[in-house]
């Protein structure tokens, strides 16, 4: 079969090799990949930013859908045949967050699915929702998984409030869409124009070139009534944090997730203490709420926004792609 490996960090280091089918053991399934999504994490694991320690050599990328082709014994919840999409934390089923949960992460320090075949825990995958085709399903694992998080499982978001998302990647396009769909007004940020347009006629309700609009906190403040956003989805990380908070109305909620603009900063805590902000960390979510998603999408009949499908032989050239961040939704992979 044919695997991605990186013996080194570096994009120039991901090359394909052919290796032997692995067989799934006790607890186990056999995934036949059928396609992937690239999230940032991804690159930053390749790059060598998210765990400089990380044992090498490695196989990269989190998300991807496929067909179950073995089950290793014990497994009962799955059955060859069956279409199924990755679940990233593999051991949060449902219940709070744990720490140790952060160990069983798919795309390293768990199994990274660049591979036409996959031995993963049969817990970590859940049911391709009803109408979706495997790129659809792959998009769902991190992007979508975590704007559910973002504005059901914290943000509890209701009908007519507002939400401000940052950027028009998987995880905004996802917000955008589950806010529309959950009732809220969506307000959107990019610098590019272009992707404004796209974004209002995905049912944006105000959208604002942070480039020619330095100050786009303003504009937030002046379409809500000077009051701010019930919920921010914050992708982009201490860059912007000051601005998204101020953004952000009073006794409102910062969903933290994102760290386009780096990992550590300088944040104006009394931004925080004085309107009473809530700053939620997102780490995803359980498979529960995975499996209550993809009913929600169901019902909706809401699909992905799928930017670009590479084939598997172009992996590098996907990556490239999603590292200019010239892209609007989600960035594919057809194995």
């Amino acid at each position: 079969m044919r695997v991605y490996r990186f013996d080194a960090f570096g994009l120039e280091h991901l090359k394909m090799t052919e290796e032997e089918p692995p067989a799934p053991g006790p607890g186990q399934i056999a995934l036949d990949v059928r396609a992937l999504s690239l999230n940032y994490r991804d690159l930053l694991v390749l790059k060598g930013l998210y765990n400089p320690k990380l044992a090498l050599p490695a196989t990269p990328i989190s998300d991807g859908a496929g067909v179950v082709s073995a089950v290793g014994e014990g497994v009962t919840r799955v059955r060859v045949g069956d279409r199924v999409v990755s679940h990233f934390i593999a051991d949060w089923i449902d219940g709070p967050f744990r720490q140790a949960y952060v160990g069983t992460t798919l795309g390293t320090p768990g199994t990274g699915l660049a591979a036409e075949r996959v031995v993963l825990p049969a817990e970590a995958v859940v049911p391709i929702p009803p109408g979706y085709d495997f790129a659809q399903a792959a998009t769902l694992p991190i992007a979508a998984l975590t704007a559910w998080s973002a504005l059901v499982t914290v943000g509890q978001v209701q009908t007519g409030q507002r939400v401000l998302t940052l950027g028009t990647g998987g995880v905004s396009i996802f917000a955008l869409q589950l806010g529309k769909a959950l009732g809220t007004q969506v307000i959107l940020t990019s610098s590019s124009d272009d992707k404004l347009s796209r974004a209002r006629q995905l049912g944006a309700d105000c959208t604002v070139n942070y480039r020619t609009m330095p100050d786009w906190e303003q504009a937030v403040l002046e379409f809500t009534g000077g009051e701010g956003a019930d919920l921010t989805v914050e992708t982009a990380g201490p860059g912007t944090l000051d601005k998204s908070m101020k953004a952000t109305r009073a006794g409102g909620t910062i969903a933290l997730l994102g760290a386009l603009t780096g990992r550590q900063g300088t944040v104006t805590t009394g931004l925080i203490l004085m309107k009473r902000l809530h700053i939620a960390g997102i780490m995803v979510d359980s498979r529960t709420a995975f499996e209550a998603m993809n009913q929600f999408l169901a019902e909706r009949h809401l699909r992905p926004v799928i930017d670009q499908c590479f084939e598997f032989e172009h992996l590098p050239e996907a990556f490239r792609c999603l590292d200019a961040g010239h892209h609007f939704g989600k960035i594919v992979v057809s194995v």
